[in-house]
Parts: structure tokens; sequence; C-alpha cells
């Protein structure tokens, strides 16, 4: 009880180690009374709530709900997967591909355009997250996508299609990848696009920018780019495809081009765009081109893995089939075979839509929902986890991928997203993945689960940034004038360290007795402590967003023992508490990416109150109402089958431009912190 006051007053700055003024700074006295008002009415009614015998009978009822329906969901083989929902760029993207290709399966490209019809926004465009803003390119991609599977421009969806476009700004002011599969099509000149040299796959390693300082998603993208905007391969369109009607200016000028930044590093890449990149590609030396395309080529066919798969995304995957096709590959080639057969595996079919995932977590699904369900209380020895273990240490990477370019002393032993990605494993999937084999140690073959554990656990720490930060997928790829260059419209062309990441690693270093005193640990505190906001928070990358980045961080140093109450850790505390909404729960919108004044603000979702939760209980918040008013809404909101309901995204791919909806996070993420807290007060009981 002492130590619940204790908290209280900390929390409302009469004793939390900030220094000056930055207690009342943190916390305007709108969101000061707001929680005072809150732990004072609920306290008496949560301490009796906290020790409650049913309680304890709802949380063991919750638990066993959501354990039952996880193991039902589990493939025979071992893994877990469910849908990557993304917006609808992809779908259309795979209608333009296929009509591209001449090779248009009509029942399926029935069931796209259906998909497309039924997503629409009432101002006529689409959005790329649920309930956000229809955006433009999506939009262009949308109506084109329509368009050329043959519906009228005088449907009604297509008129409001158009004026939406128009209204806000026309195909001028699309990014650079709309506007590159417009030119496949002949309805946007190839020229007008930002130069993409072959030749620049020619530059040395050493070199200040050559294709290892893009990321790993962008090289993937990016090398069979170089070959199409050489190629320039163009289906042209019968008039009637043409979508004229969708630029908002009668000269189709390209404001993006024409109307130069103030940004001078922006400026100087316009320029040397303009007067260098695009002279040498209009007078190339044929020979030096040649040598280019055939290094590009040999790059795209050494980079497909065994199941046909380049990069794990969508993106790379088509354009490395066009660059291949453009190169004069038959249509009956294996490379292309296996790709497009690839491609089809990421369909999403019902009896009535197809849409198009992204990219496919099975790796990251079955890590999570093994370490949830251990949490939970499943028996090391379990029959389902033991099988899942199996097949993670079956997917580990034990051979050399582009991670090695920067990381030369390190040896493989990673683990991928997807079910199949040689070239590409991730911190993220390996620390979630290392965790789970942490846990389930009692497999027939021990040694097996040891050796893979230890091999990963060397891998991992060779990721280490040299700022201390660990990034998704390579070392100090960090290079921020990279993402001025004209052709990074996105601004996503690098994969510097980030919070969440590296939050997670201390999580799992933490776990295995590593402390301040080890290099890597301290090392990564040093680059959490200068990455933090000056609210508190910290910034996630790969989720939604700052509730995200901030519960990772506050996982990884409880793991590691930091000193939980002092003041640089409280400020992150109070302001998940702060933004708790009034029925209970957390949530975050995209939006909060563009504007500030959406951090920590939006609609509860069952993800989001899982991590504030257990961010909070990481900081010793277990009898926090907050913790307790989190915990009930979880409890409210599980439907009978042990499923929680969710619509929002939460996930991200793109910060700004691209978001993902994973259609587990909603029930695993909610069993641990469920679980955590069940532990937590059965422990203190």
């Amino acid at each position: 009880m002492a130590n619940f006051f204790s908290s209280i007053t900390s929390f409302l700055g009469l004793d939390i180690g900030y220094n000056g003024n930055d207690t009342m700074n943190q916390l305007n006295l709108k969101n000061q009374s707001k929680l005072d008002g809150r732990e004072s009415f609920s306290y008496g009614y949560n301490t009796a709530y906290s020790s409650s015998a049913s309680l304890m009978k709802k949380l063991k009822t919750a638990i066993s709900r959501s354990q039952a329906y996880l193991l039902s969901q589990q493939n025979e083989k071992g893994y877990w997967i469910a849908e990557l929902e993304a917006n609808t760029t992809i779908t259309s993207e795979y209608i333009l591909f296929y009509r591209f290709l001449d090779k248009v399966n009509i029942s399926k490209e029935k069931k796209a355009v259906e998909l497309l019809k039924r997503t629409q926004q009432p101002d006529g465009g689409w959005n790329i997250y649920y309930s956000g803003p229809s955006n433009l390119s999506t939009s262009v991609e949308a109506y084109f996508a329509l368009k050329i599977a043959g519906v009228s421009t005088s449907d009604p969806l297509m008129i409001k299609a158009k004026t939406f476009v128009v209204n806000n700004g026309g195909i001028e002011n699309c990014r650079v990848f709309t506007k590159q599969f417009l030119a496949l099509f002949g309805l946007y000149e190839w020229e007008k696009l930002p130069s993409m040299p072959v030749e620049m796959i020619l530059l040395p390693n050493w070199f200040y920018i050559n294709i290892y300082e893009f990321s790993s998603w962008s090289r993937s993208v990016i090398v069979p780019l170089l070959i199409i905007f050489a190629k320039k391969p163009t289906c042209h369109l019968e008039s009637s495809f043409l979508i004229d009607e969708l630029y908002a200016s009668n000269g189709h000028s390209d404001s993006k081009t024409d109307n130069l930044t103030s940004d001078y590093w922006k400026l100087f890449f316009e320029y040397f765009d303009k007067y260098f990149l695009k002279v040498l590609d209009n007078h190339h030396i044929n020979f030096i081109r040649e040598k280019a395309i055939k290094k590009a080529e040999k790059w795209i066919t050494d980079h497909q893995d065994k199941s046909g798969n380049w990069g794990g995304i969508i993106p790379a995957m088509m354009n490395s089939i066009i660059a291949l096709r453009s190169l004069g590959y038959a249509e009956d080639d294996i490379r292309i075979k296996k790709g497009l057969s690839v491609i089809e595996s990421f369909r999403i079919e019902t009896s009535e839509t197809i849409s198009l995932q992204s990219c496919i977590s099975p790796v990251w699904d079955t890590a999570i929902t093994c370490n949830a369900l251990r949490k939970s209380g499943l028996q090391d020895n379990h029959p389902r986890l033991v099988k899942a273990a199996h097949w993670l240490i079956d997917r580990q990477i034990l051979k050399d991928g582009d991670w090695k370019i920067k990381n030369k002393e390190g040896q493989p032993g990673g683990w991928a997203f997807e079910f199949e990605n040689d070239f590409y494993p991730d911190n993220d999937d390996t620390t979630e993945v290392l965790m789970a084999l942490k846990n389930i140690t009692t497999i027939p073959d021990e040694n097996k689960n040891k050796r893979a554990f230890n091999r990963g656990l060397r891998w991992l720490l060779s990721m280490q940034s040299s700022n201390g930060g660990w990034a998704a997928f390579d070392v100090d790829n960090d290079k921020q004038i990279l993402n001025k260059i004209p052709f990074a419209d996105l601004e996503s062309l690098i994969d510097p360290p980030s919070n969440d990441v590296t939050g997670r690693v201390l999580w799992l270093l933490g776990s295995l007795g590593y402390r301040t005193d080890y290099p890597p640990v301290r090392d990564a505190l040093i680059f959490l402590k200068k990455n933090q906001e000056s609210d508190g928070t910290w910034y996630g990358r790969w989720g939604v967003n700052y509730i995200y980045g901030t519960f990772l961080v506050l996982s990884g140093l409880k793991a590691i023992d930091d000193d939980m109450n002092q003041g640089y850790i409280q400020k992150a505390v109070n302001w998940l508490k702060i933004h708790q909404n009034e029925d209970g729960g957390w949530g975050e919108s995209c939006k909060s990416y563009e504007d500030n004044n959406h951090k920590g603000v939006g609609v509860s979702t069952a993800s989001q109150t899982a991590w504030a939760l257990i961010g909070l209980l990481a900081a010793d918040e277990t009898t926090s109402s907050f913790v307790q008013k989190g915990i009930q809404y979880l409890l409210d909101h599980q439907n009978n089958d042990g499923t929680w309901d969710e619509n929002e995204y939460t996930g991200t791919g793109f910060p700004r431009h691209f978001y993902i909806k994973y259609h587990m996070y909603r029930n695993y993420f909610p069993l641990l912190a469920i679980a955590e807290y069940y532990n937590q007060i059965k422990n203190d009981n």
C-alpha cells in the first residue's frame, strides 16, 4: 500500500527525480487533473479488485479462451500465420502487373476489382489505413486498375474517383512509384521520372553512395528498376484506356519536379538529376551500359531464393519479373514461373474478392505466439510448442546474405520474416525467435536447439550498429542524405537503428542475464537515452507509434534491471498514463507519424492497449488503476471464442506512406499482457 501511494505522489511530480522545471513542463494542468481524478476515484475499488477471487477467475478464463483459440489456429506443420492486410495499392498493382504481362486471369481480376469497389471511400478516393484520409497515389492506381479492367468512366464510382484525384493535384503530384507504373503503360513519360542510371550498380562498395547504402527493401526494389529504367519497357494501350482525365493541368506539367524545394540538399539533387544523370542516361557509353545491365541481371538472378521469392515483398517480385522479361526471359522460364507462383501465394481470396498482401509473416507470428503461450502458462514441453520450436529452428538461415557486406566478421544465424528469404534475415524476428527458443528447451534434440540459439545470438550481437542501436536488416545503414534524392519521395531508402528493435533486443539480452556492464547493453542504453523524446516517449518505427516504441523500450529497460524509478523512465510511464482513453484502453492513429498532436491519440485497440499495459507492468505499475482499467478493457472486449476485434492498422511499413494490419496482433499481444498481469498479482498474493 505504501508503494502504491508512493507511486502516485511520484507521478504527481512530488518526488520523481526530475531536475529543475522538467516536472510540470511535461504535464499540463488539464492532463494532471485527469490523472488525479482517475486515481482518486478508482483507488479503493481497484485495491480490492486486484486481490479478488472473481478477478483471478476472469483472468484465467480469458487466458484459457485465448490459448484455445491460438492453438486452434496452428498449422499442422507447426507454424502460425494470419493475414497482413495492406491498403489497396498492392491489389491495384496486381491487376496492372498481369495486364502488363498480358497474362490476365479474368475471374481473379474480377475479384480484385470487386475489392477495389468495396474499399472506395465516400469522397471518391482510397485510403492507406482504416479510417484514414484518402490518398492521391493510391487513388490514381485504383482508378487506373479499374479502368483497364473494364469499369466504365461513366460509372458513378469512377466519376467520384476522378473528381477526388483532380481536386487533389492529379497525376502530377503522385509518388514516384505510381508514376513508374504509369510509365510502363505509356501514361507517363520515362524522361520525367527521377533518373536511376543502371550504371549505379557498378559503383564499388567502398564508394560513398552504392546499392548497399540503400536499405534491404530498397535494394530489392531498385536493382530491377535499374534495368527497367534503362530498357523502358512499355505496353501501349488503346486510347480508350488512357487516363488523361486524371491530370489536373492540361499541359501535364509535373509539379513535383517543376516546383523545386527549399531544402538545399534536395535542391542539389534535383539539379544533379536534371543536368547530369539525365544527360548520362541519354548519352551513355554502350559497353558500360551493357556491362551494368549484365551485373544487375546477375544480381537479380542470384538473389532469387529457392522458392522463387525476391526480397520477401511484392514490389521487388513484380519489378524483378518485369526486368527479366524486358531482357528477353521467356514466359515459361523457371525463374519467371517460380516468381509468379510466389506472388500468387500472397493472395487472400474469398468467394467474392481478392486482395494481395505486400508480405507474409509466418516466422514473426509463430515466435510471438509461442512467447504468449509460454507466458500464459503452457508448459515448456507442450507438444504444440515443441512442434513450433522445431519449425522455427528449421527456418534458421545459415548462409551469408546482403548483411555481410557491412558486417564482414558476423557469421550467419538469423531468421527472416517469411517462409523463405535467405538474403534478408532481420534483427526483430531473430530476437523474437530467440526468446521463444529460450523458453522451449525440452525438445527431443536439445543440443540442436542450443546450437541454433547460440548461432542466432552471435549473429544478432554482430548486427549492432556503431551508435549502439539495432536496425531491422543492416548495420550502419543510416546515410540520411539518400532520402534527399528525387527518387526517395517515400523517405524510406535507408534502414537506420530504431528504438523499438533496440528495445526488443535489450528485452532478450536482459532475460539472459546481461546487464549494463555488458558493452552491447551499455551502448544500446546510450542510444535509447539519446533518442528519447522530450515528453518521455520513444518513436516506434515498425508499429504505431509512440505506444509501440515506448512499450518496447520500457520492457527492455526492465529486463536489463535498470532502475525503473529514474526520472527519464517515469516520464515515459506518465505519458502512457496520460494517454489512456476513458474506456480504459489505449489507441494511437497512424496520423501520429504526420502530426505530433496525434501522439498517443486514437480509438482504443486490443493490440495497443496490450502494448501500453506491458510497458506499465514493466515499470512496476501492477497496482495502478491505469493498469487495472486497461486489463478490464481487455477482459470486457474479449469475444467468447478467445479473440479480440480490431479494425485499426497498428503495424508500420513506411511511416506516412504505408501501414499494415497484422491480423494476429489483436490476439497474441492481449494474451501477453493479461498473462503478465496475472503472473504479477499471483506472485504478489
